[in-house]
This record gives C-alpha cells, sequence and structure tokens, in this order.
C-alpha cells in the first residue's frame, strides 16, 4: 500500500498527517486555519487521496507557520508513500475551471525540485487567510517532495475562485501523475528518479 504517516513537532506547530494515495477521498482535516481546511478537503476529495491533518501552530502569530509546515508534511508524505516511484506515470496535468477563473497545472515527479509559480491573486487575504501562504504552502511541498509543479492562472477575478482552483488542479494532476502506469518500471531512462 502507498500510505505514509507523518508527525513533526516544532516549537512553532505540532502536526500529525496521514496520507493513502490510492483512497476514495475521505478526509479528516483540522489544522487551525479555516480556508487550509477547505483547500486541504477538496485536495483530498478531487486527487482521490485519503488524507487525515491535524495541527496544533501558534496562529495567535499568524498562520504562515502551520500552512508551511503542512507542506512540508505533506510532500514528506508524499515522498514516503511513493518510494523509488517504480510503475507510477510520473507526469500530470490539468485546466480546471472554477466558474470565472481558469488554472492550469502540470506536475513531473522527477526527483528534482522547482515550483513554477504564476498564480496572481487579486486579494491580500481570504477571510483571515494571507493569499502569500499559497505560494508557501506549494514550495514546501515540492522542497519534500522533490517534482517540477507548474501553476499558471489563465483567467479569474475572485481570490476564492482562484486559489480553490489551484488546490483542486494539482490534485487532478497529482492523480495522474502518481497513478500506476500497469508496469514495474521506473520511468526513467536513467532508472532513478
Amino acid at each position: 500500500m502507498r500510505t505514509a504517516e507523518i508527525i513533526r513537532k516544532t516549537a512553532e506547530t505540532d502536526i500529525m498527517l496521514t496520507l493513502n494515495l490510492d483512497g476514495t477521498g475521505k478526509s479528516s482535516i483540522q489544522t487551525g486555519v479555516g480556508f487550509l481546511d477547505h483547500m486541504l478537503t477538496l485536495f483530498a476529495a478531487h486527487g482521490k487521496f485519503d488524507l487525515t491533518v491535524r495541527c496544533n501552530g501558534d496562529t495567535d502569530v499568524d498562520d504562515h507557520h502551520s500552512a508551511e509546515d503542512i507542506g512540508i508534511c505533506l510532500g514528506t508524505a508524499f515522498a514516503k508513500a511513493l518510494g523509488d516511484k517504480r510503475g507510477i506515470t510520473r507526469y500530470g496535468s490539468y485546466l480546471l475551471p472554477m466558474d470565472e477563473a481558469l488554472i492550469m497545472t502540470a506536475v513531473d515527479i522527477s526527483g528534482r525540485s522547482y515550483l513554477g509559480y504564476d498564480l496572481e491573486i487579486p486579494t491580500e487575504k481570504i477571510g483571515t487567510f494571507d493569499t502569500e501562504l499559497v505560494e508557501e504552502f506549494w514550495l514546501a511541498f515540492v522542497r519534500c517532495c522533490p517534482m517540477s509543479l507548474h501553476i499558471r492562472k489563465m483567467a479569474g477575478k475572485n481570490s476564492h475562485h482562484i486559489v480553490e482552483g489551484c488546490f483542486k488542479s494539482v490534485a487532478r494532476s497529482l492523480r495522474i501523475a502518481v497513478k500506476s502506469d500497469g508496469t514495474d518500471e521506473i520511468p526513467s531512462t536513467k532508472g532513478v528518479l
């Protein structure tokens, strides 16, 4: 089974995260950051990943440490669950409409960390959530599960729709990329990812 459990405790956050790449999309998310709970619930549902996240973070300061550290834990869980990446499709992309927003994402689970981020968000906050934390979350994710992840806004004016479209599109791109290609081979001419 392609699963992982991650526990991370720092002076700023205490996180427990479980992931099943071959799930049905069920989730139980309690991060202490309402908007991030919503995004991770959508991420699990659209990726068909079973995901549990519990985070006790220093949200009295702000949401930065919680968002970044959850990104670290989620990336670490993906890396652990994928193992040597034998038999995965490796590549995935998705163009996702969310009302007036149109978000394109593409992923290559290459073993090399890169985030191509072009997601202009019109407002600095969605509710109490700092929108700059979306990029911090995905940076932490790709640093801990080395991959090339491109996120592009093709259209959109509503900040909530743009960010929601991003999380849904990344989930669907990853769903394609982690799927079995029907072989037991590492999908690289180098023989390693």
